[in-house]
């Protein structure tokens, strides 16, 4: 099984300009929750080539897909305890995406899983601070 993708600073220069461009880019738990789906859409394309990995591979691209997609949701609509919902929303696809990858590990490499279980453990504890930091956040006075 053999990726493109070598390392998350490659991986980086590659993103459309649009989207490094944006302020949420800063916010370093969104680029990774890109990159473990850049990572997860070529890791689906081997767990789809056995019967048994089918419904593994439909469920971790949407897992995985999510995590990002609930990051730049709860960014779009402010600071705060809304924020703070999506952010938990996105901890729990990344726990999911963990879950799903387990699923899978008999149709994927040791070496694969390990890297994405590591991943998305990173973004998980990367986002319970943030979690915590937006419930308690009250806005300007």
């Amino acid at each position: 099984m053999k990726s493109n993708i070598k390392s998350f600073g490659e991986w980086q220069e590659t993103v459309h300009l649009t989207l490094r461009n944006d302020p949420l880019w800063k916010f370093q738990v969104y680029p990774k929750s890109l990159f473990a789906y850049e990572l997860a859409w070529h890791d689906c394309e081997y767990l789809l080539k056995d019967k048994r990995g089918q419904e593994i591979a439909a469920q971790l691209i949407r897992s995985v897909g999510a995590i990002s997609a609930n990051i730049e949701e709860g960014y779009g609509r402010g600071y705060g305890k809304d924020y703070s919902y999506r952010l938990r929303i996105a901890q729990g696809e990344a726990r999911e995406s963990r879950g799903w990858y387990w699923r899978g590990h008999k149709l994927l490499p040791d070496e694969v899983v390990n890297h994405r279980m590591d991943l998305l453990s990173e973004i998980i504890a990367m986002l319970a601070p943030n979690i915590e930091r937006q419930r308690k956040y009250k806005g300007k006075k």
